[in-house]
């Protein structure tokens, strides 16, 4: 039986670990993909003034109506456009295809139209000055951003975006073109900038380093981020320095190996001056599981938000392996869950061919029953709604 800390609790660890940075106050045209950290309340009402849903006339009483150009009268109409104010009350729009002005006097062709209010957006339909228009926890997007300008809103309380410095491992790490037998294009270089800012993260620093001791000491030392994160060197051969190196730093492990595949060797710990240290593994598969399934609830906390849950769905018959969790690739095919062929600790392709990651505890799951999966975040732009079941109810 392994004696790392199991995946759920190795979650519960992540999440707990980091201590919340401030939420600030942004411009508009900068929260797109935030969490929202308070309620957006509407300042005035929404819309904040009555106006016409059609280009015609504003009429007031009963036709024919005599055209001025001050606000109409009873028996009285003047020309408005879509989204003109409307002061007059009672009123009505006659839209332009249904009327004719004959010397000065508009004239209806319909008998139902226009009806008191119709075609009248009234004031505050949308919302009432100090309703919630935007609830907290919220990630924003294109459409939260536009309804907050609406309001008159100029800017937004989100969640801190922690910054992240990266360190880079690896002797046969390339980063361009072809690599040679014994060596391997670098991966984590080009994907972890891009896949952070999906998990509320922002790369500030890269640093590739040689498979040396001191080297690796000072990279972390140096970093100045509140979460540094290595890639490589978590195993325990003579080219291995990232334990080594926290212990000369006077680091506390928190995490130090989970029991789940891939991603085993993954380890989680804190600097003496509070910065968290995640290390990943080499292996591509098992690094992303890591920084997908125990990163984002350290990212999570940092922003000062929940973690993303695992949600729902139905199982089928996988396998378990003793003592340890199973975060395996796998892809909806006709709304029924299918692993990807690719499986490997070392694959890139796994990740590339899914949509999330099931997890198969221990007992291994069977063909019909709820099973916990973990979206992707590129295919996962907000959390699941509370509440969910793993039935997917």
């Amino acid at each position: 039986m392994s004696t790392r800390t199991s995946w759920d609790e190795a979650r519960a660890i992540a999440a707990a670990a980091p201590v919340a940075l401030p939420s600030e106050q942004v411009d508009l045209a900068a929260c797109t993909g935030r969490g929202l950290a308070r309620d957006a309340l509407a300042p005035i009402d929404l819309p904040h003034f009555a106006s016409s849903a059609m280009d015609g006339w504003l009429t007031v009483g009963e036709g024919p109506w005599t055209l001025t150009h001050a606000e109409p009268a009873p028996g009285q109409a003047r020309a408005i456009v879509t989204g003109g104010s409307v002061a007059s009350e009672p009123g009505a729009v006659l839209r332009s295809e249904s009327g004719t002005v004959v010397d000065g006097v508009l004239h209806s062709h319909r008998a139902d139209e226009p009806r008191p209010g119709q075609h009248i957006r009234p004031r505050g339909t949308d919302a009432a000055r100090g309703d919630v228009l935007i609830a907290a926890g919220v990630v924003l997007n294109p459409a939260h951003i536009a309804l907050a300008a609406s309001a008159g809103l100029d800017d937004l309380w989100v969640h801190a975006q922690p910054e992240v410095a990266l360190v880079l491992t690896g002797d046969e790490v390339i980063t361009a073109g072809i690599p040679a037998p014994g060596f391997v294009r670098d991966t984590f270089g080009i994907q972890l900038p891009t896949l952070l800012p999906m998990l509320g993260a922002r790369v500030t620093a890269a640093r590739r380093i040689a498979d040396d001791l001191d080297d690796t000491i000072r990279a972390i030392r140096e970093s100045e981020a509140s979460l540094i994160v290595t890639t490589g060197g978590t195993g325990s051969s003579p080219a291995d320095h990232v334990r080594p190196a926290l212990e000369a730093l006077g680091a506390r492990v928190l995490l130090d190996g989970v029991a789940m595949r891939p991603g085993g060797p993954t380890t989680l710990a804190r600097l003496p001056d509070g910065r968290l240290v995640l290390c990943l593994p080499g292996n591509p598969l098992a690094a992303m599981v890591a920084m997908i399934t125990l990163g984002e609830p350290v990212i999570a906390g940092l922003s000062g938000r929940a973690p993303r849950p695992a949600r729902g769905l139905r199982g089928i018959d996988v396998v378990g392996r003793a003592g340890s969790t199973r975060l395996m690739p796998y892809r909806l095919v006709n709304d029924r869950i299918a692993l990807v062929p690719w499986q490997g600790a070392g694959t890139t392709r796994g990740l590339a061919d899914a949509s999330g990651l099931l997890v198969v505890p221990d007992g291994g799951t069977a063909e019909g029953a709820p099973v916990e999966v973990i979206d992707l975040p590129w295919f996962a732009s907000s959390p699941p709604a509370p509440g969910r079941g793993l039935d997917g109810s």
